[in-house]
């Protein structure tokens, strides 16, 4: 795959159908915090539901087609040095890359958007093998091992906690 074809945009209404494909997915969305979507009105109101300030929410695009999602949660008040970032892809992309280079595209431009974040750190089951490769393929440093750390979908889970920091950290915030 071409990664130059990918982009990160917002959500569009258009993407509804495209993001049912890949939201609509269990294999895609078993680790994500989000239930899987069952039609197009549910990808429609999650694309309305999700536009917040304390949400940087991007569509994963090849060729202006939405494969996936990216987002970054700002924290406020005593957090607002942090962001939460996560993503989910469609399986038919998996192992291309893509993540990878998408979450490479919205370090710098988060940072930038959000000069008061230090830090972005991102959560993944210990077993999620691709995911952690994502992370420390595109710069993030493994920060801890949570063990029980969070119950997601009738399981209790371990989790990697992989940080990265701003460029310049030291004169923020």
């Amino acid at each position: 795959m071409d990664l130059s074809r990918i982009t990160l945009r917002p959500f569009k209404q258009s993407d509804a159908q495209d993001m049912l494909s890949w939201a609509g997915d269990d294999r895609v969305m078993k680790a994500d915090r989000l239930k899987t979507l069952k039609s197009k009105e549910e990808a429609l109101a999650f694309i309305e539901r999700n536009s917040t300030p304390h949400l940087w929410m991007r569509s994963i695009c090849v060729d202006d087609h939405s494969i996936g999602l990216l987002t970054v949660y700002v924290g406020s008040g005593d957090e607002r040095c942090r962001g939460d970032i996560g993503y989910a892809l469609a399986v038919d992309y998996w192992g291309k890359g893509i993540t990878t280079r998408a979450v490479e595209m919205a370090v710098p431009k988060v940072f930038d958007e959000f000069p008061q974040i230090l830090r972005l750190q991102a959560m993944t089951n210990v077993n999620n093998k691709g995911s952690r490769r994502v992370l420390e393929k595109a710069g993030f440093t493994k920060d801890a091992l949570m063990r029980k750390h969070y119950y997601l979908k009738g399981e209790i889970q371990d989790v990697v906690v992989y940080s990265i920091l701003a460029p310049d950290s030291d004169q923020r915030c």
